[in-house]
């Protein structure tokens, strides 16, 4: 007996140890374990998982976010980051057109028209916001402003621009102090852009009394495909989405967009889209079927390795505002594929905590 005991017990060490083997070295340092607490207040970060608005039906309408609106001023975040790409990121990529102007043309706003007007370059747009918005008083007059918003739309703060041009009195929304009337027909436009910066983060800014969003998307990870590779890149990708998770993500998707205008339909939207599990409901669908597509070439791989760097850079931006500003509340507002990834990353920071999305939106 004590023999067979003594069998069993060897048998199941070999076993752990196999398995141990497969899962591979684990750290012990563990930085989520290791949170202080902090001297003074604590970083909070919401993460606000998001549709992408431009693709939601015709029955939506901007009025519909307000039951969201109130409870995230209720939340009374002091910063606002956006899926957007930096004035800065982009003067960069721009230097870069052999791999990024694609990206460029994709997710980089035009800042000719503000340079012609203000003079200014976006690097040193940059450094004159910087310089105004560390002086900044307490009661701005309407012409700082208008200033200010221009200054944002040389930089490539468009966003932030938009914030500006909310806080004005409406009979003060008009060209001057750098301000042509080229910037703003571009401002008046932004107002009802169907995007969650210009309906959601601008106006919750606004509201607030903030003066500024926080552009926190990063694309320095993009590159293009080989032409040779494109189509079966492609194909490859294709056939990873098409299982059974993933379609049962579409079904979802499409009854929360039926139901739309329905009272509280977009809050109801914002509840689905922000539940715990929305981030491994993801992963099953997209990026863990992407990660074992069989491709000789590895185009999965390839794409996983995309997502996993461009998330863990966004994380970064966010992660340098709180550096920057200790005791920080921000709101994150990014589409729902990256809720998972921004809380799982954020969670392993030292001096951030992050806050249920669940109970803000009850």
């Amino acid at each position: 007996m004590l023999r067979c005991l003594s069998a069993i017990i060897i048998l199941s060490l070999c076993s752990a140890g196999a398995l141990a083997s497969e899962a591979g070295f684990r750290p012990s340092f563990r930085p989520d374990q290791l949170k202080g607490p902090p001297a003074g207040r604590r970083n909070e970060v919401l993460v606000l998982g998001t549709a992408h608005l431009s693709g939601l039906p015709k029955t939506f309408q901007p009025a519909m976010l307000e039951p969201l609106l109130q409870r995230l001023a209720r939340w009374r975040p002091e910063a606002i980051a956006t899926e957007n790409l930096s004035g800065l990121q982009c003067d960069f990529m721009r230097r870069n057109p052999g791999r990024y102007a694609e990206s460029v043309e994709t997710y980089c706003f035009d800042t000719d028209a503000a340079r012609a007007a203000t003079g200014l370059d976006v690097p040193n747009a940059n450094v004159e916001m910087a310089r105004l918005l560390s002086a900044w008083p307490a009661s701005p007059t309407d012409a700082q402003r208008r200033h200010l918003a221009a200054v944002f739309l040389a930089a490539g703060e468009r966003g932030s621009a938009q914030v500006q041009w909310l806080r004005l009195p409406v009979q003060e929304r008009i060209a001057g102090d750098g301000l042509d009337a080229a910037l703003v027909e571009i401002l008046d436009k932004s107002l009802t852009r169907r995007n969650e910066t210009n309906l959601l983060a601008a106006v919750l800014a606004a509201r607030l009394g903030l003066e500024r969003l926080w552009a926190v998307d990063d694309h320095t990870a993009d590159s293009p495909t080989p032409p040779e590779h494109e189509k079966a890149a492609s194909e490859a990708i294709m056939k990873a989405w098409d299982n059974p998770r993933a379609n049962a993500r579409r079904d979802a998707d499409e009854s929360l967009y039926a139901n739309i205008g329905k009272l509280d339909g977009v809050l109801d939207l914002y509840r689905a889209y922000n539940r715990p599990g929305v981030g491994l409901q993801a992963y099953q669908a997209d990026f863990g079927a992407a990660l074992v597509e069989p491709s000789l070439q590895g185009f999965g791989r390839n794409y996983v390795g995309y997502w996993e760097t461009r998330n863990l850079r966004m994380v970064a931006n966010i992660r340098e505002v709180l550096g920057q500003r200790p005791g920080t509340r921000l709101l994150a507002i990014v589409g729902a594929s990256h809720k998972g990834y921004y809380e799982a990353y954020l969670n392993m920071m030292h001096d951030v905590q992050l806050v249920d999305a669940e109970e803000v939106l009850r």
